[in-house]
C-alpha cells in the first residue's frame, strides 16, 4: 500500500490496526558514467515497496534529494545542507505523528545521509520531551540502509568481490536496471579509480574521483543481479524490523 496511491479514508482504516510507516529516503547525485543521477532515491524506492508488501506495511514517498555536498562538483547533482534535511524529516515525521503513526522506518539509499537523519531522530524525540513531557506520543524511528545489510554484503562478494567498490557501485547500478530496464547506459570507462584517501569538499572529491566512481566497476551490473539484491535486501529488512513494523 503506498500512501500517494491512497485516500485519506483507506490511510484512516489503516490506521486503525497499524500505527507504522516506511519511508524511502535517498539521494539526487552522480553515480559515475553510467549510473543514473537518481540512482539511491530509485534503490530505496525499489525496496521499501517490497519491504511494504512483504510485511503490510504503509509506504511513504521517497525523499529524493539528500546530503550530498562531495558531489557537487558533477552536473546535475543536488543537495540539501544538514540543517535542512534535519527540518525535512522533522517536518515528515511529526506530520505523521500528529495523525497517529507511532513507527516510522527509514529505508535509506545514501551513505551521506545517515548522521544526519540519526541527528534528525534525536531533534525530534527532544523536541517532543521538550514540549510534551510524559504526555509525549511513544513515537519510535529507525533508519535502514540497504546496501549496508550483512546478506547483501555477501552478495555484493559473491557476484562482483573486489570490483564493488563505494560508489556508483555495480549493485546499486543493477536495481536501477532492474527497475528502469529501459534507461540502462554504457559508456567506455576508465580503470576503475582508488577508494583510498579522504576528501574535504566536492572539488577535491572531483579532483581524487574525475569520473565520479570510488573503486567501482559498474560494467558488471545486470537487471538480473538487480532482481536479486531488490529481494535479498527486502526479505533481510522485513525479518530484521518485522516486530518494529508491527509496533512490537
Amino acid at each position: 500500500m503506498l500512501l500517494h496511491l491512497s485516500t485519506w479514508p483507506e490511510v484512516d482504516r489503516y490506521l486503525a490496526h497499524r500505527q507504522s510507516i516506511i519511508l524511502p529516503i535517498g539521494s539526487t547525485e552522480q553515480h559515475g558514467p553510467t549510473g543514473l543521477i537518481g540512482t539511491d532515491a530509485i534503490t530505496a524506492e525499489a525496496i521499501a515497496k517490497v519491504v511494504g508488501e512483504q510485511t503490510g506495511t504503509l509506504v511513504g514517498p521517497t525523499i529524493p534529494v539528500g546530503m550530498a555536498h562531495h558531489h557537487m562538483g558533477f552536473p546535475g547533482s543536488m543537495t540539501l545542507r544538514p540543517s535542512t534535511l534535519i527540518q525535512v524529516i522533522r517536518d515528515s515525521v511529526l506530520s505523521l505523528a500528529a495523525h497517529g503513526f507511532r513507527s516510522v522506518l527509514f529505508i535509506n539509499g545514501h551513505g551521506g545521509n545517515i548522521n544526519t537523519v540519526n541527528a534528525a531522530f534525536y531533534e525530534i524525540y527532544e523536541e517532543a520531551r521538550a514540549t510534551l513531557g510524559d504526555a509525549a506520543p511513544a513515537l519510535r524511528c529507525a533508519l535502514c540502509s540497504w546496501f549496508a545489510l550483512p546478506g547483501v554484503g555477501a552478495l555484493q562478494a559473491e557476484l562482483f568481490g573486489d570490483r564493488e567498490g563505494l560508489h556508483a557501485t555495480p549493485s546499486e547500478v543493477s536495481v536501477t536496471q532492474a527497475v528502469h530496464p529501459d534507461h540502462i547506459k554504457t559508456a567506455s570507462l576508465d580503470p576503475i579509480a582508488p577508494t583510498a584517501g579522504a576528501f574535504h569538499d566536492s572539488r577535491d572529491f572531483r579532483a581524487r574521483f574525475p569520473d565520479g566512481r570510488m573503486g567501482a566497476d559498474p560494467s558488471l551490473a545486470t537487471p538480473e543481479h538487480g532482481h536479486r539484491f531488490i529481494a535479498a535486501a527486502a526479505a533481510e529488512i522485513a525479518e530484521r524490523y518485522g516486530e518494529f513494523l508491527a509496533g512490537a
